[in-house]
C-alpha cells in the first residue's frame, strides 16, 4: 500500500511596517510550503526579505502569495478588477518575491492568490485564466495553487501548468465544494480534533462533508492552515503531530505528485 503525502502551506510575510501579524517564526516548523504576501494586501520588502530567509532556513518551500491591493481590507474584500488588471497584479507580484528568492539562493516553486483574489478566480473563470496567464508567462514550472476543483485549478491544468488542488484544515464547505463565507456563521471550525479528522478524511477519502450534511468529492493535494488565528500555533502542531502519527509522509507538492 503506498504512503499517504500531503503538502502544508502556509500564508506567511502578512507583517508591514509596524503591524505583526501571524506568528511565522513559530509555526514555520510545522508547514512544507510558505506562501509569502507580496506587498498588496500585507508584507513589505523588508518582511518578504526576512520570510524568505526563515523559510529556507527551515527547508520551506516558497511561494509568492499575490492578493489585491487592499492593506485596510487585509485583500479579503472583493474588488472589481478586469482580467487583464487580475494578470498585471499577479505578474508584478510574483516578480517581485521572485527577486528576493534569487536574492537568497533559492527560486519560487508555485504561486497562490490570497484572500478575495483566490476565491474571486475560484468561480470567474476569466480571472481564472489571467491569473493562469500570468504564472505561465512568469515561470511556465511553477506549481499553481487553487481551491480544489475550482476554476483557478481548471484555468491551471489547460494553460499547461502543474496544478495543486488545495483543501482547508480550519474552513466549511459548501455542497458546491466552496468554502462558507467567512461572514456567515460556521465558517471557521474552532475545534482542533473535528478539523484534524476533517483533513484526515480529505486525504484517505477525497470527500468533505458539506454544512448542508451532504458529502463533496474533492483532491487534496495541499492543506492550508491559516496563520493568524489565536489558536494557529496549537492547532498547527496538533495537526502536524497526527499526521506524522498516521503515517502520512509531509513534504512541498511537486508536480511529480500531480
Amino acid at each position: 500500500m503506498s504512503t499517504l503525502s500531503i503538502d502544508l502551506n502556509c500564508d506567511m510575510g502578512e507583517s508591514f511596517g509596524a503591524y505583526r501579524i501571524g506568528q511565522d517564526q513559530a509555526l514555520m516548523p510545522y508547514i512544507t510550503s510558505a506562501n509569502i504576501a507580496c506587498g498588496f494586501h500585507g508584507g513589505d520588502p523588508a518582511v518578504m526579505r526576512q520570510t524568505v530567509a526563515l523559510a529556507l532556513q527551515h527547508g520551506v518551500a516558497l511561494g509568492a502569495h499575490p492578493g489585491l491591493p487592499d492593506l485596510q481590507g487585509f485583500g479579503r474584500r472583493p474588488l472589481q478588477i478586469s482580467a487583464r488588471e487580475a494578470y498585471e497584479l499577479v505578474l508584478y507580484q510574483t516578480g517581485a518575491l521572485s527577486a528576493f528568492a534569487r536574492a537568497a539562493g533559492s527560486s519560487l516553486r508555485h504561486v497562490k492568490p490570497h484572500g478575495a483574489l483566490y476565491n474571486m478566480a475560484a468561480a470567474a473563470p476569466s480571472l481564472a485564466r489571467a491569473i493562469a496567464e500570468a504564472v505561465y508567462h512568469f515561470d511556465p514550472q511553477l506549481i499553481l495553487f487553487g481551491l480544489a476543483g475550482s476554476a483557478l485549478v481548471k484555468a491551471g491544468q489547460q494553460r499547461g501548468l502543474a496544478t495543486a488542488q488545495e483543501v482547508f484544515a480550519d474552513r466549511t464547505y459548501q455542497q458546491n465544494g466552496a468554502l462558507t463565507p467567512r461572514n456567515q456563521t460556521g465558517a471557521l471550525i474552532e475545534d482542533a480534533d473535528v478539523a484534524v479528522g476533517q483533513v484526515l478524511r480529505m486525504l484517505r477519502e477525497g470527500r468533505v462533508q458539506s454544512v448542508q450534511g451532504s458529502d463533496v468529492a474533492l483532491q487534496a493535494d495541499t492543506v492550508c492552515l491559516h496563520g493568524d488565528g489565536p489558536h494557529a500555533l496549537d492547532f498547527a502542531r496538533q495537526l502536524h503531530a497526527r499526521l506524522q502519527q498516521e503515517g502520512v509522509r509531509l513534504q512541498p507538492f511537486t508536480s511529480v505528485q500531480a
